[in-house]
C-alpha cells in the first residue's frame, strides 16, 4: 500500500463553505451581462470547478457579446463584500488539518479560483496559515480542472509524487482531474451549495472517479489516507 504523503485540497466547498456565495456572485454578474435568465443551478451543474476564464465564455456565448473588461474582478469585488459576514469554515476542517499536520503529511490547495481569490478566502476563514507558499491556482496552470495540471503543481511544489497525494473535491472536474494526475480523489458533498441533491452529486463524484465521497469531514482522514 502506497503511504500517502500529502493531502492536496479544493478550496470552495471542501475548506470553506463558500461555492453558494461564489456562484451567486457570478449570476449576479451574469445578469449585469445582459444574461437575464441566469440561473444558480445553471452554473452549479455545469461549471462547479471551473475558472473563471471558462465561464466568462460561456458568458461570452450566452450573451452573444464579449464580456465588459473586468468581468472576474467584480466578481471577486461582490466577495469580497460578502465574506467578512457570511464565509464559513466547513465544519471540522481545523481538526482535520491538525491530525494532517501531527501526522507529518503535507497539505496544499489546488483551486480553480485566482491568487487574489485564494488569498483572501484564506484569510478571511482564518486558514492562511495552514497553507504558507502551499497553495496553487488556476492561474498558475495552461489548463484548468478537469486537466490534471494543477494538481501536478500542487505534487510538485509540496516535493512529493503524484502517486503519494490524495485529493478532497467537491466537483466532477475536480475529481477527473486528480485521478488524472495519478491521485487518489475522495469526494465531499457537505457543502451548502448541494443542499437537495447531495445523493446525486455523491452519485456523480464516485461515477466520475471518487474512491469514496462523504457527506461531512467525520471520516475524511481515513478515506484520504486510506485508513
Amino acid at each position: 500500500m502506497t503511504r500517502i504523503k500529502a493531502i492536496i485540497f479544493d478550496l470552495d466547498g471542501c475548506l470553506v463553505d463558500s461555492e453558494r456565495l461564489v456562484l451567486e456572485a457570478i449570476v449576479d454578474e451574469m445578469k449585469a451581462e445582459g444574461v437575464a435568465d441566469a440561473s444558480f443551478e445553471e452554473i452549479r451543474d455545469n461549471f462547479l470547478g471551473c475558472s473563471l476564464a471558462r465561464i466568462k465564455a460561456h458568458v461570452e456565448q450566452r450573451s452573444g457579446r464579449p464580456c465588459a473588461d473586468g468581468f472576474a474582478g467584480r466578481i471577486e469585488g461582490r466577495l469580497r463584500a460578502a465574506y467578512p459576514d457570511h464565509l464559513r469554515r466547513i465544519d471540522g476542517v481545523l481538526p482535520l488539518l491538525q491530525d494532517l499536520k501531527d501526522r507529518g503529511i503535507a497539505v496544499g490547495i489546488a483551486t480553480g479560483g485566482s491568487v487574489s481569490r485564494m488569498g483572501f478566502t484564506l484569510q478571511h476563514s482564518g486558514l492562511a496559515d495552514w497553507f504558507i507558499d502551499t497553495g496553487f491556482s488556476a492561474e498558475m496552470v495552461q489548463r484548468g480542472k478537469p486537466a490534471p495540471d494543477i494538481f501536478l503543481l500542487a505534487a510538485e511544489g509540496l516535493g512529493v509524487l503524484p502517486e503519494d497525494c490524495a485529493v478532497m473535491e467537491d466537483s466532477p472536474l475536480g475529481v477527473t482531474g486528480a485521478v488524472t494526475a495519478g491521485m487518489r480523489a475522495v469526494g465531499f458533498v457537505g457543502g451548502g451549495h448541494l443542499d437537495g441533491m447531495r445523493a446525486a452529486h455523491a452519485q456523480n463524484l464516485q461515477d466520475t472517479g471518487a474512491s469514496a465521497v462523504l457527506y461531512s469531514l467525520d471520516g475524511m482522514l481515513e478515506a484520504l489516507l486510506d485508513l
